[in-house]
């Protein structure tokens, strides 16, 4: 296996990788070797949000698409020539964007963030059982997916629904630009909570219950299936980028598969996590069992593989709100104190719950606050309500990945707090690797593509900082916290 990381391009092995990534606040773009390795510079531009009051959050699909073809000019030109053998792009999830018959956009891209729809998720509860709808496609209702946003733009925008040619997510929106091929890769079409989880293909009911045809949806890439692009689209390509003539262009994926990927979790046998401003962990399957956890998401990104896990509103945003609200100046130091059963009891709902249990409308709960709970002993508190809900969704990921025995570990949370890391590695009782590059969502989705471009180069693996043992002698003391936990949120939210 290679360990050198990051390279010129006259150490670049061939065939190179030209990943993009759509984000939140910039599209990116990168160039990497059969190895994996980063070559050169990274380009970036920043973007943002459009967010109202009424729950809008939109971005400009033809700004992204501007985005992108500029980065790509910029890293051509950084390759002096190497010919590039692919093109990958990732995005944020569950976007959408409807498209014309000339193909324009008739409407801005809605992002996850749009709340608009919410009321609809209601409707749609009414009408499907949401367990039935869960086992289905993986997901649940909520305003975030396509039916409730499309029976939204129904009952406020009828006329855009009839002058609808296609419903894109936002990179089969950008690459049909920029290649004029039509497609979307399975991870995408997942997160739109329209996809058969089973057959990872459309799901006709879904189709049916949010309005539209098999027709005005783009047709699922599997990850070993790049878009095929006409006589038309490969000429103008090779036009306007020479380098890229002959590429391989992939379908868009989620940035999910892609953050995993990049952690190095690959496989059921490594859980990929994050902890930024939210928090999630995941873990790639290939078999599914009869029955979903119900408190997981499970996106099929691939004829062969499923991506499972669940999602936390409140990690750095929790912390955040402890270190600032209780004025810690050294959390960490709170951190290294020996656990007390004394300690509050903390539920970390700040914005509500996703997984386990999925209520929206949970907030932050305290029990067992005392006249001696200083502000470090709170603060502690918080870490440790984070550490426990991480801990509730690994139980259901353990019976999907019982072979799962480590966690890698990203964002900005891991390399900030390393003392929640300690806290959260002896609440989970496993080893935590906290992966320390940057761009980790780009790098996997550059790894994606080459599966499929060099299939027998070995990879370099990720740059990590020390493994985080578990403390054998603290399990006992997380197992109560974690029965009491249950306890409290039961008596609260069940």
């Amino acid at each position: 296996m290679k360990s050198q990381w990051g390279v010129g391009i006259a150490e670049a092995v061939a065939p190179l990788v030209l990943a993009l990534d759509v984000g939140s606040t910039a599209s990116r773009g990168g160039l990497y070797d059969a190895h994996g390795r980063p070559v050169g510079k990274r380009a970036k531009l920043p973007h943002s949000f459009t967010s109202r009051a009424d729950g809008t959050s939109e971005i400009d699909a033809d700004r992204v698409v501007a985005e992108l073809a500029a980065i790509i000019d910029r890293l051509v030109t950084r390759a002096h020539g190497v010919p590039i053998a692919g093109v990958a792009l990732d995005t944020f999830a569950s976007s959408m964007v409807v498209v014309g018959r000339d193909g324009a956009p008739l409407t801005p891209c809605m992002t996850y963030a749009d709340s608009r729809p919410h009321a609809h998720v209601d409707q749609l509860r009414a009408e499907i059982a949401e367990r039935e709808l869960h086992q289905r496609t993986g997901t649940r209702a909520h305003a975030s997916y396509w039916p409730a946003r499309l029976r939204w733009l129904r009952a406020e925008h009828a006329d855009v629904l009839e002058r609808a040619a296609h419903v894109l997510s936002l990179g089969d929106y950008a690459l049909r630009a920029l290649t004029g091929a039509l497609g979307t890769g399975t991870a995408s079409a997942a997160w739109t909570g329209m996809a058969d989880v089973r057959t990872a293909d459309w799901s006709d009911e879904m189709l049916a219950i949010a309005g539209i045809d098999r027709a005005q949806v783009a047709p699922i890439h599997h990850l070993d299936q790049p878009l095929r692009l006409d006589s038309a689209g490969a000429a103008a390509v090779a036009k306007r980028w020479p380098q890229l003539a002959g590429a391989r262009w992939f379908a868009a994926v989620a940035d999910g598969l892609s953050a995993n990927v990049g952690l190095g979790a690959g496989d059921s046998r490594t859980i990929g996590g994050t902890a930024a401003t939210s928090g999630a962990l995941r873990v790639l399957v290939r078999d599914l069992p009869d029955e979903l956890p119900g408190g997981l998401w499970c996106y099929r990104v691939s004829h062969d593989r499923a991506l499972v896990g669940g999602a936390l509103n409140d990690v750095g945003r929790a912390i955040g709100w402890a270190s600032a609200s209780l004025a810690v100046e050294d959390g960490d130091a709170a951190l290294a104190r020996n656990p007390d059963p004394a300690t509050p009891l903390v539920l970390p709902f700040f914005t509500g719950e996703r997984s386990t249990g999925w209520a929206a409308n949970a907030r932050a709960v305290f029990a067992g606050v005392d006249a001696a709970s200083d502000p470090a002993t709170l603060y502690r508190a918080v870490v440790e309500g984070i550490a426990i809900s991480y801990g509730r969704i690994l139980v259901q990921l353990r019976g999907l990945a019982p072979d799962a025995a480590a966690l890698h570990l990203g964002g900005s949370v891991t390399a900030e707090h390393p003392g929640a890391v300690q806290v959260v590695a002896d609440a989970l009782g496993i080893p935590i690797t906290p992966v320390v590059i940057k761009r980790s969502t780009l790098r996997g989705t550059a790894l994606l593509a080459l599966e499929t471009i060099a299939p027998d180069v070995d990879r370099i693996g990720p740059q990590h900082a020390p493994a985080r043992e578990p403390r054998a002698e603290r399990a006992e003391y997380y197992r109560e916290r974690s029965a009491r936990f249950e306890r409290v949120y039961d008596a609260l939210f069940s």
